[in-house]
């Protein structure tokens, strides 16, 4: 906890600290170690939740006025995983408002900073999250991601993430629900400092939960031995729609000549589906969003953040989501996403950057083309595969000139979330890990 007064006031990455919980929790912890006898996996390790996953006694906000002063009466299915593993909440972690940004900052909160340069942003939406594992605020946590929201902030912040298939992990007890179409695009899922630590946790929070809709009573698969698997692995440096910098292309680059020193199959490979997967995430992401968002807001429209605004104006610019186009998006994303599985049958790894740069100036983001850092053209390598519903990890691979962290997204088949965070491992083995200035 000290080390959370120390760093926290000028990175901002909580929403709420829970300083006697988590220290009659240690309490807890502390005595039944000293008992003996098989102890739980995660026992006294501090973690941390996004502030729109529900803890039981603490406030779950999600960065919106329109909560304000929501208290979770229980907990979600994965927090009480987490804590029958033996693990300490420290609190939840900061959120854009409704979770409708790539940056985190609201207007209960403020702005959360990235820890590798306080002008920079963490990203988001779960960029409090992935600020406070970075700056060692929290050893792991969990985060969600419909859009890129668990990778874009671990690249900018230069830690691990895994985006499992949906309903791996279960969603419920997240706002918003998991339901519907946000059920196939929409997942919650583990940030950590290492590959080794996304692995502990994923085991811990994965599982079947009847209430989750796209929950599915898959196994899990054992996390295999990479020295001693080889697989034949694509990968891409540019989607051909938003082009990287010049050390993002390298970093992807570099990352395949690893694997294939490792012992892989490497092969250039750009999926034909991705230029029309973008669009049809944005059918099921800024549309329906924005179609559940207005009545909420409707008559309160002077409380919500300008991030909220603006995104509200930019989805009312497309045209009226009617069912059938609404189908439409659903049939042919299953046709996107079978033409890409056939295709991995042979090529079951991809590697592809994670955005088109390293972490943004806190000033230059935002949706539409007025932002220098525009949505809409930055985060597509990440809102593919939510589409897709692909797992994905990133993992810190390269730097920027000003030494900012660059991370790889390593993407896989559905319930093979093994492969990927083998892969993962091996490149993290590779390349090593750096804490940030303020993590230090």
């Amino acid at each position: 906890m000290s080390r959370i007064e120390k760093r926290n006031p000028e990175i901002n990455a909580f929403s709420y600290i829970d300083y006697d919980g988590a220290r009659a929790q240690a309490r807890f912890a502390e005595k039944l170690a000293s008992n003996g006898g098989e102890l739980p996996p995660l026992l006294g390790v501090p973690i941390t939740i996004k502030s729109c996953i529900d803890v039981a006694g603490l406030p779950c906000e999600a960065g919106s006025r329109l909560r304000a002063g929501y208290v979770a009466g229980q907990d979600a299915t994965l927090v009480a995983r987490l804590r029958k593993a033996g693990a300490i909440l420290l609190g939840n972690t900061s959120t854009p408002e409704a979770l409708m940004a790539y940056h985190t900052d609201n207007e209960l909160q403020g702005r959360t900073n990235n820890p590798w340069d306080l002008t920079r942003t963490s990203g988001g939406s779960s960029g409090g999250e992935a600020a406070a594992i970075a700056a060692c605020m929290s050893a792991g946590g969990i985060g969600s991601d419909g859009g890129g929201s668990i990778r874009v902030p671990a690249h900018f912040c230069g830690i691990c993430g895994l985006k499992p298939t949906p309903g791996r992990v279960p969603g419920t007890g997240h706002y918003p629900a998991g339901y519907g179409p946000f059920s196939l695009i929409g997942v919650v899922g583990p940030m950590a400092r290492t590959v080794e630590d996304l692995q502990l946790l994923f085991n811990v929070v994965a599982g079947y939960d009847y209430a989750d809709p796209a929950s599915s009573p898959v196994p899990l698969e054992a996390f295999p031995d990479h020295h001693k698997q080889t697989l034949t692995i694509g990968y891409y440096m540019d989607d051909g729609f938003s082009a990287p910098t010049v050390e993002t292309r390298n970093a992807v680059e570099q990352a395949a000549h690893a694997l294939e020193d490792a012992g892989h199959q490497i092969e250039p490979y750009l999926p034909d589906v991705l230029d029309r997967a973008r669009e049809l995430w944005s059918v099921l992401f800024v549309e329906c969003s924005a179609s559940l968002l207005r009545p909420m807001i409707s008559g309160r429209e002077q409380e919500i953040s300008s991030n909220l605004r603006e995104f509200l104006a930019i989805a009312a610019e497309y045209p009226p989501l009617t069912a059938e186009r609404l189908l439409h998006t659903l049939l042919e994303r299953d046709e996107l996403r079978l033409r890409l599985l056939q295709r991995m049958e042979t090529l079951p790894i991809l590697l592809a950057p994670v955005c088109t740069s390293p972490a943004f100036r806190h000033e230059h983001v935002g949706w539409g083309p007025g932002h220098p850092a525009d949505y809409f053209r930055t985060m597509t390598y990440s809102q593919h595969y939510n589409l897709l519903g692909n797992p994905a990890a990133v993992v810190p691979v390269g730097q920027s000139p000003e030494g900012l962290p660059i991370g790889v997204q390593v993407i896989g088949r559905p319930y093979r979330e093994h492969e990927v965070l083998a892969v993962a491992s091996q490149l993290q083995e590779r390349f090593g890990s750096n804490p940030p200035p303020l993590g230090r």
